[in-house]
Parts: structure tokens; C-alpha cells; sequence
């Protein structure tokens, strides 16, 4: 490995560790402060970290290698995803950060649904906080895996010292400096991996010689990449488009817009989000399918269609600038990690452990608890990432579908419809939960396809758990009164925001 390689790569990790110190210094004394930042974020901060954390390492090895071994029909998912994200800025965020915080300052998803349904059973914050630890246990998972793979394929290292050294980084600025100072290193890592979606393709389109080479190339070796059709059917369309779905149910990405400032800065974080979103997934899918020509031309052996972005990265570029690109891969790694096992830490604590085991527990004990936390959940997403085979595209994919399935109608319609009760709500997130986990481990099958290879587990688990929350909640009670004057004053609040 080059020494420039190794000096910017250090030079990446130094600067995370000292953003941790920087937000340990600026927002831990309290679990509302290490949760949430004690909702500050201005709009950058706040759309960048959003985008980063959403994005991971998917984004710069699972999707590339996917146009790379399938082609152009894969950019159905990026069409799908932009428009889930943009919709969840439009829809979603202005109304919940004010829901959140006319809901007796939720600090956490559980926290909000249980305030917002007036849940004296507790059913609401158990189910949703186990939904959370379970699907983010897989997408954490999903991240390791990636930083494994990364320092296998360019250090020669062992994948699992490349697991416990990506996780190690990533615990140290998390128990550090909690939310603030995940948000602020994803704000960094999301402008890193935008210069270097940028710069890899451009650089190699140059190499290999334009346009007209790479169709020629693609077209002799492997003309159905061409075709955003090929290879594809009307159900593999709206499975890959489904993705964008998911937006509404991923409380990594949400919990970004609780933090937020003021509702007024939702309009410059969308502006900002979704330029940064786009060019990046154009990025991603032209370094696939420009790869294909570049491996083709310098006949470079390589056998895991995933690391083409390292491999290229590697090969362009000045080892100093190839040590930067490849801190943009663990940047997307890391700010995703980070964010995941913070959520995580929140449910086991406040929804959890304060919430069923001690209620009277201080906020510094709480603190202190919320990074055990972040520990714990670590080393099983270790223990998880061992199985060197796993795909980082299907980690990311099984969680997603859960997030989506089980949060998105639920909060969408906790927003926009008076009617719901926390039956319904409890309806709704359990089907969706349980139809996705059925639809994707359970032994069935169509035309020798599992069920999620044939149609992807988002599509019956958005419609399960929409079809749940109507219907439980025309069926039971209407809600409390205490509840419907809640919604009034969530509109008002909104009104006056705006």
C-alpha cells in the first residue's frame, strides 16, 4: 500500500475522532442532547447527514456492482429512490417535526408513536422498539460487511480484522459524542463521497475514450446492458421502484428531520438533499456501467463485481487522491453504522430500559447506558458480518423492506389522518413487520422463484400494514379526546411554523 494512501486514510480517521471530541464537548449532558441534538441542525448539516446516512456503503459498492454485473435496468431503483426521498421531505418532515415535538418532545420514534396514540399499554413502544433493534441489527450488518470487504480487497487484510477495525472508528466518535457528532461526520462523509462520485467516472470515461467506446465495448460483450428493460419485467420494475417507499419508515433518516431547527429550513435542506442525491446515484450507476469498458480495456482481474468503485479508485488515481477515494467509501460506511447504532441505542434505552427498568434513572446514567448500547449492538453486527459471502445490496434490501413496510403507512397516517387509534397502529406496523420477515425467509415460492426474488417484499408489506391500519381502525374506537385535541394542536403548531 502507498504511503499516500495510508497518510490520507489517517488523515480521514484523526478528523472523525476529533469531530466526536468536538460534539462530546458540546451536547452530552443530556439523553435529549446525545439523542437528538437538542434539535439544532441547520438545513446543510441536516440534508447531508440525512442523505449520507441513507445512502452507505450500497451506494458506492452494492449499486455500481449491480449495473456492473445487471446493466441499465437497475437504474429503476435510482428513479424510485428519488422520488421516495423527494416526497419525504414534501410530505413528511415539516409535519413531523412538529408532531414530535407537540408529542411531549419525543426524542424517539417508540417515544412519538406511544405520545402521539396516547398508548397506555406500552404495546406501541415495545413492538416498534423491537422492530428497530431487529432490521437494524441486519442493516448495521450491512455496513460492516462493507468496511470488511474494503480492507480486504486493498490492504490484503483479513476480512474480519477489516470488520472490527471499520467498527472500531465508528464506536469511538458514536459513544463520544452521540448525535451531534454523528450528524456533523455525516455532514463531512456526504460531501466526501460526492467529490468522489464525481470524480471516478469522469476520470475513467476519459481513459477508456469517450462514448463511443464504452457502448462499442458493452455492446459486443454484453449488448442487454444497454436496455433499461432487458433482464427486467413489469413486476421487477415495481420492485426496484418500490425502494423509494421505504422513505417514509427509516427512522435513521427521520429522526435527521425531528432534529431540524425550524420547519423554515426544511425548503433549503430539500434543495440541497436532493441535488447531492441525484448526482450522486448518477455517479454510482455510471461508475458500474462505465467499469465494465475500464476492465474490459486494461483486462484487470477482479471477482467481486461490489469492489469496482475500489478497484477503480485505486487504479486512476495518485495514491494520496486514491486514499481520499477510498475514505469516501468508508465515509459512506461509517456515517451509516453510526447513525444506525444510535437509533438502536435509543430504542434499548429510553424505550426500553428507562421506560420497563428505571424510570428515576438520571440523564448521565442514561447517557452512559445509551453507550453500552452502542457497543452491544456493535459486536452483533460483528458477529452478523462474519458470514463473508453476504451480500451488502441484500443486507440493505431485507432491512429496508422491514423499515418501510413497518413504519411508513404507520407514520404517514399518524400525520395526515385524524381517525387512526394505536390499535390501528399496532396493526399496521405488526402486519408489515410480519408480512416482510414471511414474504422473504419463508418457505414459498412462484414459478421457482422465492417470493422476494419475484416481487420485492416492500410492495405486500406497505399494502399489508395501509390495509391493517384502516381497517383495525374503523373496526375499533374512535380516539380519545384527550387524543383528537392533541391533532388540533399538532395543526396549529403547523400553521404557525409555516
Amino acid at each position: 500500500m502507498e504511503t499516500g494512501t495510508i497518510l490520507a486514510l489517517v488523515v480521514y480517521f484523526i478528523a472523525m475522532l476529533a469531530i466526536g471530541l468536538y460534539a462530546y464537548r458540546q451536547s452530552t449532558s443530556n439523553l435529549s442532547e446525545y439523542m437528538l441534538g437538542g434539535r439544532k441542525l441547520g438545513p446543510g448539516v441536516t440534508a447531508l447527514s440525512a442523505g449520507a446516512s441513507d445512502m452507505s456503503g450500497w451506494l458506492l459498492m452494492g449499486l455500481p456492482g449491480a449495473v456492473y454485473a445487471l446493466g441499465l435496468s437497475q437504474i429503476w431503483m435510482a428513479f424510485g429512490l428519488v422520488l421516495g426521498a423527494w416526497l419525504n421531505y414534501m410530505l413528511l418532515a415539516p409535519r413531523f417535526r412538529v408532531f414530535t415535538e407537540v408529542a411531549k418532545d419525543s426524542i424517539t420514534l417508540p417515544d412519538y408513536l406511544e405520545n402521539r396514540f396516547d398508548d397506555h399499554t406500552r404495546m406501541l413502544r415495545l413492538i416498534s422498539a423491537l422492530v428497530i433493534v431487529v432490521f437494524f441489527t441486519l442493516y448495521t450488518a450491512s455496513g460492516v460487511v462493507a468496511g470488511g470487504k474494503l480492507f480486504e480487497s486493498v490492504f490484503g487484510m483479513d476480512y474480519l480484522l477489516g470488520l472490527v477495525l471499520t467498527v472500531s472508528v465508528v464506536i469511538a466518535y458514536t459513544l463520544l459524542g452521540g448525535f451531534l457528532a454523528v450528524s456533523m461526520t455525516d455532514f463531512v462523509q456526504g460531501i466526501i463521497m460526492f467529490i468522489a462520485l464525481v470524480l471516478v467516472p469522469l476520470i475513467a470515461f476519459d481513459v477508456v475514450g469517450g462514448v463511443t467506446p464504452v457502448i462499442d465495448i458493452i455492446s459486443e460483450l454484453k449488448p442487454s446492458h444497454l436496455d433499461i428493460f432487458t433482464g427486467t419485467s413489469a413486476l421487477g420494475i415495481v420492485s426496484l421502484m418500490a425502494w423509494g417507499l421505504g422513505y417514509f419508515g427509516q427512522p435513521h433518516i427521520i429522526v435527521r428531520f425531528m432534529a431540524i431547527r425550524s420547519v423554515k429550513d426544511f425548503t433549503r435542506a430539500r434543495r440541497i438533499g436532493m441535488t447531492w442525491m441525484i448526482v450522486s446515484l448518477v455517479g454510482a450507476v455510471a461508475t458500474g456501467f462505465i467499469g465494465i469498458a475500464y476492465i474490459q480495456q486494461t483486462g484487470t482481474a477482479f471477482k467481486d463485481p461490489e469492489t469496482i468503485f475500489i478497484i477503480m479508485s485505486q487504479a486512476l488515481f495518485h495514491p494520496f487522491v486514491g486514499g481520499f477515494l477510498l475514505a469516501a467509501l468508508l465515509a459512506a460506511v461509517m456515517s451509516t453504522i453510526s447513525s444506525q447504532l444510535l437509533v438502536t441505542s435509543s430504542a434499548l434505552v429510553q424505550d426500553f430500559y428507562k421506560t420497563f427498568f428505571n424510570k428515576d434513572a438520571s440523564d448521565r446514567h442514561l447517557v452512559n447506558m445509551g453507550r453500552g448500547s452502542v457497543f452491544l449492538v456493535a459486536v452483533v453486527a460483528i458477529v452478523i458480518a462474519l458470514d463473508r459471502t453476504s451480500s451488502i445490496l441484500g443486507l440493505v434490501s431485507n432491512a429496508w423492506a422491514g423499515f418501510g413496510a413497518a413504519f411508513g403507512p404507520l407514520i404517514l397516517m399518524s400525520l395526515y389522518w385524524r381517525r387512526m387509534n394505536h390499535w390501528g397502529a399496532l396493526a399496521g406496523m405488526l402486519t408489515g413487520a410480519v408480512t416482510v420477515l414471511l414474504w422473504i425467509y419463508g418457505p414459498f415460492s412462484i414459478d421457482g422463484q422465492t417470493l422476494d426474488q419475484w416481487l420485492y417484499a416492500m410492495v405486500p408489506g406497505v399494502i399489508g400494514s395501509s390495509l391493517a391500519i384502516v381497517v383495525v381502525s374503523l373496526l375499533t374506537s374512535s380516539p380519545k379526546a384527550a387524543v383528537d385535541e392533541q391533532f388540533d394542536e399538532m395543526l396549529k403548531q403547523m400553521k404557525q411554523a409555516q
